[in-house]
């Protein structure tokens, strides 16, 4: 089983206990029925949230910037019978999937979800490298750096960085991701 933690947030209780049944069988997985229960079940842990847009009292709308104020990196996917409108555009959700949805989409969903976490962290840790060989470079001729073994270090992490990150980029822009969410419109 995956160490990666979903947090389904569901009010309909027949819905959540469905996602997280399917999910259960290769994730950990919390369920929460409500905006409030939501934010108390969230933490470090939850590497994605599948969350329901309408609820009462607090909606999916509300949850979502307080989920990305607690952990920006987290990914999470509107999960929800509304319809998307022009509101959307300026909501940090990273899926918006209507409703109904079938149980191999939940997993492409929540697979693909994580794949995009992997290569976000990928692309942080290249540009942290790279602007410290910039910097390097700006400060030493690049004769002194070549004989440093730190500077070779460095260099050498931003080749297996470059490498891994075009690799995840291969499967991440596959034709495939963008059938699986067209599937599930």
């Amino acid at each position: 089983m995956s160490k990666d933690v979903i947090l389904v947030v569901e009010d309909e209780p027949e819905l959540a206990d469905l996602y997280s049944g399917w999910l259960e069988q290769k994730y950990p997985v919390r369920v929460a029925q409500d905006g409030s229960e939501a934010l108390e079940k969230f933490d470090d842990d939850i590497e994605v949230v599948l969350l329901d847009r309408q609820m009462p009292g607090m909606d999916g709308d509300a949850v979502l910037p307080l989920i990305r104020d607690r952990k920006p990196e987290c990914q999470v996917a509107m999960v929800t019978a509304v319809e998307p409108d022009v509101d959307v555009i300026d909501m940090g959700f990273d899926a918006y999937i209507t409703k109904p949805i079938r149980e191999e989409d939940v997993f492409e969903l929540v697979d693909h979800l994580l794949h995009r976490r992997v290569y976000d962290d990928n692309v942080r840790r290249l540009f942290s490298a790279l602007s410290k060989q910039i910097a390097l470079e700006n400060q030493y001729d690049r004769e002194e750096l070549e004989d440093d073994p730190q500077y070779q270090y460095l260099l050498a992490r931003i080749e297996k960085l470059r490498d891994e990150t075009s690799d995840l980029a291969e499967q991440f822009d596959d034709e495939g991701f963008e059938t699986a969410l067209a599937a599930l419109q």
